[in-house]
């Protein structure tokens, strides 16, 4: 059965380049934010790992302290000789019991260039299998279009009214405020009930 614990600075030194293979270079922070995030508590980041002989499963950097009580799910993912053997459903359901008392849990898939042509597709439902919606919003990290995500716990899935002020709120948690205007572009749409 797989826990959750803490990762500290010595773990972001051994994962960090497992984020520059995991991820586009312009949607990853700078290692120094990561770090000025953890030591302030502003970021979490989050190791998986098998109880009974400690092995790394998986990972999350979150941001969990916003004014509006969601959480940014911002990297996510499973270690690469593990992918396919159904890790991360048990990372994302660790995730979602460990932010239970959230409001909710939002995460971007961006359109960044990939190899595999159907990883998008396959993460959105990958999202969707636990219960994230497609927030109704234009959204762009460093002019590429992105995708916002929700998954609801204890609020709505219907931010996308004030999509714009739940992401900059939990963005200028970790960066620069200034940063983050020029970083994210997001309009807000109307939504009807």
């Amino acid at each position: 059965m797989p826990s959750l614990r803490k990762g500290g600075m010595q773990d972001l030194e051994r994962y960090y380049p497992l984020l520059e293979m995991d991820f586009d270079s312009e949607e990853l922070f700078a290692k120094r934010d990561l770090r000025r995030g953890i030591r302030k508590g502003t970021m979490e980041f989050l190791i998986m790992q098998e109880e009974e002989s400690g092995m790394d499963l998986a990972y999350a950097f979150t941001i969990p302290r916003g004014v509006y009580g969601y959480v940014l799910l911002k990297y996510f993912g499973v270690l690469p000789w593990l992918r396919g053997k159904g890790v991360g459903v048990d990372a994302m359901r660790l995730l979602n019991r460990y932010y239970a008392e959230k409001q909710g849990i939002a995460a971007e898939i961006t359109d960044f260039p990939d190899e595999d042509p159907d990883r998008q597709k396959k993460l959105k439902k990958f999202f969707r299998r636990f219960g994230y919606e497609e927030i109704e919003c234009t959204c762009t990290i460093r002019d590429v279009d992105a995708h916002l995500f929700v998954k609801p716990l204890r609020g709505s899935e219907r931010i996308g009214p004030v999509a714009d002020r739940v992401l900059y709120d939990l963005y200028s948690r970790v960066l620069d405020p200034a940063e983050v205007r020029r970083m994210i572009k997001i309009c807000p749409t109307e939504e009807t009930g």
